[in-house]
């Protein structure tokens, strides 16, 4: 059974994280409320979370000053942020937003199904890369402990059918993210197909070929799903 997602709800006013509860509970990913931005950097010394749905009003720290401090932390710089507010104030507040490091803004009152959905591939991608890690490690642990030739060709089998199953799940998430037409999501989803075809490519180069054969992998892996569509350049 895969493991359930974190996913971080920072909010200084308990209806407001209610209501995220009741919007996002149908993901049945874990949820983790913070009433601050101080307690939300707390919460992140010790979990990993797949997204951050973060308030912009809150007194003491705001959303900025909070998504600040999460991008200048290493383990956390990369976890998406989505920021919510109660307030627009134009063009300059949204890019304000943005510059902090967000990868969305969102106004209240918004839709909920647009925000589960949104939600819903971020979580997607987290697995996706924690699917990825895990494949290394166990590439990587295999190679330095030296295994015998018949046991790391049975490994590698093993390796190429995960591998398999990771590339047809990521190519449907290609296509959910080109369906999305959301940039953001694009360039989360490149990254994760990125790593992927890295792995590809590491596991191909274990199996040399005999000269004028495909080899093995060639022959039992599925084609590389496509890459997302990458944002437009600014």
């Amino acid at each position: 059974m895969t493991e359930k997602a974190k996913i971080l709800l920072v909010d200084d006013r308990q209806e407001n994280l209610l209501a995220l509860e009741a919007i996002l509970s149908a993901l049945d990913q874990t949820l983790v409320r913070a009433h601050s931005g101080e307690e939300a950097l707390k919460a992140l010394l010790s979990d990993d979370f797949a997204v951050i749905l973060l308030d912009v009003q809150m007194p003491g720290m705001d959303g900025f000053e909070t998504a600040a401090h999460i991008k200048r932390r290493e383990k956390t710089r990369d976890i998406p942020i989505i920021f919510l507010t109660a307030i627009n104030h134009g063009p300059h507040h949204t890019f304000r937003g943005y510059a902090a490091g967000a990868v969305d803004y969102i106004s209240k009152p918004f839709d909920p199904w647009v925000l589960r959905a949104k939600v819903a591939v971020f979580v997607d991608l987290y697995k996706k890369n924690c699917q990825l890690r895990e494949q290394a490690a166990l590439l990587r642990g295999r190679i330095d402990a030296g295994a015998g030739e018949n046991r790391a060709g049975d490994m590698l089998g093993e390796l190429f059918a995960r591998l398999g199953s990771l590339e047809e799940s990521a190519d449907d998430l290609a296509k959910q993210v080109e369906m999305s037409d959301d940039p953001a999501l694009a360039a989360t989803a490149n990254g994760v197909l990125g790593k992927i075809a890295r792995l590809r490519a590491a596991l191909d180069a274990l199996v040399p070929a005999p000269a004028g054969h495909p080899g093995p992998a060639a022959e039992t892996r599925p084609p590389a799903p496509p890459a997302a569509r990458r944002p437009p350049e600014a």
